[in-house]
């Protein structure tokens, strides 16, 4: 069977406003400097202990777990449900499940997050597997760990696998799992990012995806 595997955080979903104010608040409570918006950006996609590690290299480990525990706090409170799925998704969606393929989400999102806001959104009948990161981010914390453990569990071959997503670490993860890469430009990525990453293919709206779909899988 033919398995795609779509990030959620500027591929399914537009999570910005949640993702950043639970950022400032994070950063906030940990006493760490303020960043500038473009850089609260920049830690959409990559799990937030990349991030931190990235923007606050002398932070410890243990810095980096309290951190992400008020990050958490504010998201599971209030941040979670701040974001709108994008217009077209779910009907790119519903016709990829009705030509024949298995759609999954894998995700650095911690996986409880995942589990209440697909069914909130209506969104979890799509996907046949969810598959995210542990809530405190100590295994699984990149997108080709997430992505590997999303294959095992999904029974999936990498050659008959897609993984869709919007930020470099996507392509990478697909490209060091073995499967085919597809960038979408309405997130919050560019297409330079995308194809340097290793895409296959980059498209501009959710309506292409089908067709970039059976292009890149048959």
């Amino acid at each position: 069977m033919k398995q795609l595997f779509f990030d959620f955080d500027g591929t399914i979903a537009d999570s910005q406003k949640g993702i950043v104010d639970g950022i400032v608040y994070m950063l906030d409570k940990s006493g760490l400097p303020a960043l500038d918006q473009e850089t609260y950006l920049k830690f959409i996609g990559p799990s937030l202990t990349q991030s931190l590690h990235r923007y606050y290299p002398t932070l410890s480990p243990t810095g980096v777990q309290a951190a992400i525990r008020h990050y958490q706090d504010f998201y599971l409170a209030q941040g979670l449900y701040e974001l709108e799925v994008y217009p077209g998704v779910e009907d790119a969606l519903a016709s990829l499940q009705e030509a024949g393929y298995q759609l999954n989400i894998a995700s650095a999102k911690p996986e409880v997050m995942l589990a209440k806001i697909l069914p909130h959104f209506g969104l979890r009948d799509y996907f046949a597997g969810v598959y995210g990161a542990t809530i405190d981010e100590s295994i699984r914390s990149t997108k080709a760990a997430v992505l590997a453990y999303a294959l095992e569990n999904a029974e999936a071959l990498p050659e008959a696998s897609l993984m869709i997503g919007d930020r470099d670490n996507d392509m990478q993860g697909g490209v060091q799992n073995g499967t085919k890469t597809l960038g979408v430009l309405y997130g919050f990525g560019d297409e330079t990012e995308l194809l340097d990453a290793g895409a296959n293919a980059v498209i501009a709206r959710p309506d292409e995806l089908p067709a970039a779909v059976r292009e890149l899988l048959g």
